[in-house]
């Protein structure tokens, strides 16, 4: 008898092409274009290596398509963790505590010092949501707050896939077609230095983009504005890395007006930018931090609120009081309870700070920026950025105008570099005419090989595709 194990993974390799083809809706992908072309199937990794169904290796650059294994391919201790807790309790609701849920509820405020409580759901779009819906619940229940339901969000941002969420997200493409949205978000300037929307040069700007904050707030009406939610390091809107003067200034004005602020640690959370959080890079105590992505290294859904202390204590209801007996915090995910997953989180810090991946994260992204700076001498690279092992290349037409490569241009880089044996990313479907960020958020264990490795691929890539 096949146990269940070898009923997984044991296939047929033209069945399994046949059934990806006539049978599964990829995800942000046009499918047209593979009607009658075969696409790649993953089906192993190890470090950062993946191995496609037709047993090609790639050395992958993205962590998982979307820089979320952040620990690597192929951790065993993981998946034993997980087995081990769902052999001895696999579910149950968040309503009620589990031993995964506190053990990783502990760990994560003593890595989030200043932080309250954690709320648990299962992916990065709901742990964003429920901090909107923390925002906009708590003008009930605080008077301070009454009015209070606008949330700000940044230009070239972006927070995840749901209508609420999707309505704050500053990609215009990500959001066509899904309106009509709620009501209620409003944008602020992106802090891209090298498109400033100011047109100014650093540090002679007086870091506008930041100040600016201020002025719509006031355009609004300060009794109307409740959060602004930022990434400490915008991802998938170009690797944005605000400079250091930006978020004490953005700090100062959401203390003035009362505006809580929500920092989106989705993607650059767990070692990523070589902190264990991106804001720690900034002088920034936020009032809320959604986390997802790196917290399992995506061998498990799960994500987090973890808020202030005061925030939480917004909800601390009477449930006696006939005034007050709905203020308390009714919301609840379902997957939320999954203590597999806070399991599997629990694990991979482990693996995080046993590995010191850290700081490996810090000095091999150090390296893989200065290698990829070299690439700055072709005519075609407009520049380089990035934090850790989260970095951008931008594509352009022309170097002095800055004007953008073609979106077609891009791709072929893409698939150029991949025919070197290296998978990278960019922008995609986000950006209107700016589409044309290469990204590189390789797993935490990368070795200085494999970064010398990418970046030849990405120059011969690049060098074939603007011949």
């Amino acid at each position: 008898m096949n146990t269940p194990d070898s009923d997984i993974l044991n296939y047929n390799v033209d069945v399994m092409i046949d059934g990806d083809r006539d049978h599964l809706w990829h995800h942000i992908k046009p499918h047209r274009c593979f009607q009658a072309q075969e696409q790649m199937i993953i089906v192993k990794g190890r470090g950062l290596t993946v191995t496609d169904i037709r047993g090609r290796e790639y050395l992958d650059a993205t962590s998982g398509g979307v820089w979320c294994v952040n620990v690597g391919y192929g951790r065993e201790s993981i998946a034993d963790a997980v087995a081990a807790q769902m052999k001895q309790m696999a579910y149950y609701a968040g309503s009620v505590g589990t031993i995964p849920s506190i053990k990783l509820s502990g760990k994560l405020l003593e890595l989030l010092p200043g932080m309250g409580k954690v709320y648990y759901s299962n992916s990065g779009s709901e742990a964003n949501e429920k901090s909107y819906k923390i925002i906009r619940q708590a003008t009930t229940i605080d008077p301070q707050r009454k009015g209070k339901y606008k949330i700000l969000y940044r230009d070239r941002d972006y927070h995840g896939t749901t209508i609420a969420v999707l309505a704050s997200s500053g990609q215009a493409e990500r959001k066509k077609d899904f309106g009509p949205f709620p009501e209620g978000f409003v944008q602020v300037p992106h802090c891209l230095c090298y498109r400033c929307p100011f047109a100014k040069t650093y540090p002679g700007c007086d870091i506008q983009c930041a100040r600016a904050i201020e002025n719509i707030i006031l355009e609004q009406g300060p009794d109307t504005v409740g959060g602004l939610i930022l990434e400490p390091i915008t991802a998938g809107g170009g690797i944005i890395v605000p400079v250091d003067e930006y978020f004490p200034i953005v700090q100062e004005i959401c203390r003035k007006y009362g505006v809580y602020l929500v920092i989106d640690e989705v993607v650059a959370g767990f070692g990523r930018t070589g902190a264990f959080f991106g804001h720690q890079h900034f002088d920034v105590e936020p009032d809320m931090i959604t986390l997802a992505k790196g917290m399992a290294s995506a061998y498990e859904p799960i994500s987090a609120t973890v808020v202030k202390q005061h925030v939480y204590d917004l909800f601390l209801n009477d449930p006696a009081d006939p005034q007050a007996r709905m203020h308390f915090f009714r919301d609840i995910s379902t997957y939320g309870g999954c203590a597999g997953a806070m399991a599997a989180s629990l694990e991979n810090i482990r693996i995080i700070e046993a590995e010191n991946l850290t700081e490996n994260s810090r000095v091999m992204g150090g390296y893989l920026l200065e290698r990829m700076r070299e690439l700055l001498d072709h005519p075609k690279v407009g520049d380089v950025r990035g934090k850790g092992l989260f970095l951008g290349v931008e594509l352009v037409a022309d170097k002095t105008s800055k004007a953008p490569a073609g979106e077609a241009q891009v791709g072929a880089v893409v698939d150029a570099i991949k025919a070197e044996g290296v998978l990278v990313g960019r922008t995609n479907s986000s950006l209107p005419g700016l589409n044309t960020t290469l990204y590189y958020a390789p797993a935490l264990v990368i070795t200085k090989e494999e970064a010398d490795r990418m970046v030849d691929a990405t120059r011969k890539g690049i060098e074939a595709a603007f011949r």
